[in-house]
């Protein structure tokens, strides 16, 4: 394993992400255009880890930060090793919204690695191999496989030995289909919501989510106007209802405007799929009177990385 010299640098953007839009449990996201930008520089020793933006003063700076967690994966899997690292966040992917801020770190992290290592001499991961990483760390691979692609991605899950293996596949959007979102105060974790979720589902619950899900595919590659039967959903929104009312209300409201509105993967956070430039007055009004950022997003890209030397200090 090769060390890498101090001054280097690396730069990673990448975007946020929603998950399951509706049926596609695990298996469904859309990256959405709200970025967070990692700088990584390799030093002679230490770590110095700053962030600015969403989660400041909130999360850990020290070697227990996901992003740092994740660039000292890359680096592994890359075959290069750091004696120090300067790592800084300014974050814009709002934290425990269902946007996919930790997939987003992961990502991040990886590619911010692969600057490094393609420094090093080393070949960087592939966009394959860093779904895989990515998705080894989030258990899923639905935000991971977006925030690598960007777009909107179908993905899966196989066994393969003892090792989980994770896939993913882009699928073009329709260019008629407007995304909104709606971020909430309020915050989600998805462990604890999760846990809310049944171990055993129906025949007939997976049944219908099974036809959602494909038509879905469907609704947002050519036929927008199924996309309002396209995301309902009975595995997962539903259950989740009670631990977020306001999102639940929320979503109820869109719908009932005639808008494709989902959960956005584990919530609070709701996304809206219209072919429409706006939503409903009365929608917006409901959101912004009960607390909810609504604004329209386009879609995000997937992410990129560059690698330079550092200038002197």
């Amino acid at each position: 394993m090769r060390t890498l010299p101090p001054g280097l640098t690396a730069t990673a953007v990448v975007a946020a992400s929603s998950a399951n839009l509706g049926p596609g449990f695990d298996s469904m996201g859309l990256a959405v255009s709200l970025y967070d930008e990692i700088v990584v520089e390799t030093s002679e020793s230490g770590l110095i880890v700053d962030v600015d933006g969403e989660g400041a003063g909130q999360v850990p700076l020290d070697s227990s930060h996901l992003v740092v967690r994740a660039i000292e994966r890359g680096l592994r899997e890359t075959g290069v090793a750091a004696t120090g690292l300067i790592v800084r966040c300014r974050n814009d992917i709002p934290h425990s919204r269902g946007l996919g801020s930790s997939a987003a770190a992961v990502v991040g992290g990886l590619a911010a690695a692969n600057g490094l290592a393609a420094q090093g001499g080393s070949s960087p991961m592939t966009d394959e191999e860093l779904i895989q990483v990515a998705a080894e760390f989030e258990g899923h691979p639905d935000n991971a496989a977006a925030a690598v692609l960007g777009g909107a991605v179908v993905s899966w899950t196989t066994a393969d030995g003892g090792r989980t293996r994770y896939g993913a596949a882009s699928i073009r959007l329709h260019p008629d289909i407007n995304v909104f979102s709606a971020v909430p105060q309020v915050r989600s974790s998805t462990a604890e919501t999760r846990v809310l979720l049944p171990a055993q589902v129906s025949h007939a619950d997976a049944s219908f989510n099974l036809s959602r899900a494909a038509l879905l595919v469907v609704a947002l590659t050519q036929r927008p106007d199924l996309l309002m039967v396209a995301t309902e959903d009975v595995l997962h929104q539903p259950q989740r209802a009670a631990a977020m009312p306001g999102s639940a209300e929320y979503l109820a409201v869109l719908r009932r405007s005639g808008v494709a509105a989902v959960l956005s993967g584990a919530g609070p956070a709701v996304l809206a799929l219209s072919t429409e430039a706006d939503l409903p007055a009365e929608a917006l009004q409901f959101g912004r009177d009960n607390g909810f950022n609504v604004s329209r997003a386009s879609v995000g890209d997937g992410v990129k990385w560059t690698s330079a030397v550092a200038a002197p200090h």
